[in-house]
């Protein structure tokens, strides 16, 4: 695993830090060939440089993020973007990480992807990968 998300999962509460190490086990091992890193501040993983997931501590909880999540037709991730075709979930503890859905959740996101590695070269407009 990148050396900069182990860094920044061991910046967290020892609560924080078994979710994020469990979210980022279940990451790596259900995304081959993704690359991880840290991004914006917070690990995201991506395939052909483009966006599929990552986590962020916020004041709810640690927030996972799905860039194309909206598409997944999974009401667990209830927490859908305004702007793009986000959707999240937020756990307070790793016993809450249903890892059946998580790696459901991470083989949808392979399959169902929009284009935000291009966002800022089409002006704002998302376009569906296929």
């Amino acid at each position: 695993m990148n050396p900069d998300i182990l860094k920044y999962n061991q910046s967290l509460s020892a609560d924080d830090k078994a979710i994020c190490d469990l979210l980022a086990a279940e990451i790596v091992g259900g995304l081959t060939g993704a690359e991880g890193k840290v991004w914006h501040a917070h690990p995201v993983w991506f395939l052909d440089g483009n966006p599929i997931v990552g986590y962020s501590r916020q004041k709810a909880g640690i927030r996972l993020m799905f860039w194309s999540g909206a598409g997944f037709d999974e009401p667990k991730l209830a927490v859908v973007g305004n702007k793009f075709k986000d959707a999240s979930i937020f756990y307070t503890s790793a016993s809450e990480i249903k890892t059946t859905a998580l790696q459901r959740w991470l083989r949808k996101a392979k399959r169902i992807q929009w284009d935000y590695k291009n966002i800022v070269r089409r002006k704002g407009r998302l376009e569906r990968l296929k």
